[in-house]
């Protein structure tokens, strides 16, 4: 017991140590750029909102405090900083990692908006890329909410539900950029300076983990879903409206495994683009 106060004592002085660096015009001009908010500048710098207010932030702070009621938007802010929380507030860190993912397609939790963007481009969805903006879709996003899968991105870009072809190139772009990176295995990435220990659950996760709970039992829906009235099956446009086309212009499907999103389609059929 005495050893556990002990490290969580210290995860909090390094933690807050850290934050004390980040100073309100920091997060106001570069931090919000990155998560792809800058519309929320001009708010975060009146209320001088630096690395220590960012750790303490809840939902209903932002609503209330700072007047952001997108909750797609909420969602997005209260993401980067849990990821902020996972790396201690440490900024040197922080932009040691996205220089290393910069031109790889790997560690997509530390992506900023605008490596997303450049991600969307390099998979031919250029097109849609500048649609991102100012969306808050950024690596937090793809990689720390489950819920947020093909189907919510193609949303987010704009991408029509008839178009069918996309939606599945989206999907298995998502597939191939392999994100495993939950919480648990984030954590085991940033481990305490000095301790070898992974940081303690922080009390803003945990909230943040618990309205997400309430919301989805009240709608039933992904704060994420930016209004999608569109099942995960037909957003991806396995099914539906292709039921007409003759046997021979049907292309097999790769398997997927127990749990995908696309576990219950056998077959794809083609359909213009």
């Amino acid at each position: 017991m005495y050893a556990h106060t002990l490290l969580s004592m210290t995860v909090s002085n390094v933690r807050l140590s850290k934050a004390a660096e980040m100073d309100h015009h920091w997060v106001a001009k570069s931090w919000l750029s990155d998560i792809g908010l800058p519309q929320y500048s001009q708010a975060f710098q009146s209320q001088l909102v630096d690395g220590r207010v960012l750790n303490s932030l809840s939902r209903r702070d932002l609503e209330r405090l700072l007047n952001i009621t997108t909750q797609s938007h909420q969602t997005s802010l209260l993401l980067a900083i849990q990821l902020l929380q996972l790396l201690n507030f440490d900024k040197e860190v922080l932009e040691a990692r996205r220089a290393q993912c910069e031109h790889k397609d790997q560690d997509p939790v530390v992506w900023t908006c605008h490596r997303v963007i450049k991600w969307i481009r390099d998979i031919d969805l250029k097109e849609y890329a500048d649609s991102l903006h100012g969306r808050g879709v950024h690596g937090a996003v793809l990689a720390l909410d489950p819920s947020f899968d093909a189907d919510a991105m193609a949303k987010a870009l704009g991408i029509p539900s008839h178009k069918h072809m996309l939606h599945r190139h989206m999907y298995e772009e998502m597939k191939a950029l392999s994100i495993p990176a939950r919480q648990t295995s984030v954590e085991q990435d940033c481990e305490v300076p000095g301790t070898g220990a992974p940081p303690q659950s922080p009390s803003a996760v945990s909230r943040y983990n618990e309205e997400i709970v309430s919301m989805r039992r009240r709608s039933g829906k992904s704060p994420l879903r930016f209004n999608s009235k569109i099942a995960i099956g037909r957003g991806l446009g396995y099914h539906g409206s292709c039921g007409s086309l003759p046997r021979e212009a049907r292309v097999q499907a790769v398997p997927r495994t127990k749990g995908s999103p696309m576990h219950t389609y056998k077959s794809v059929e083609i359909t213009n683009v």
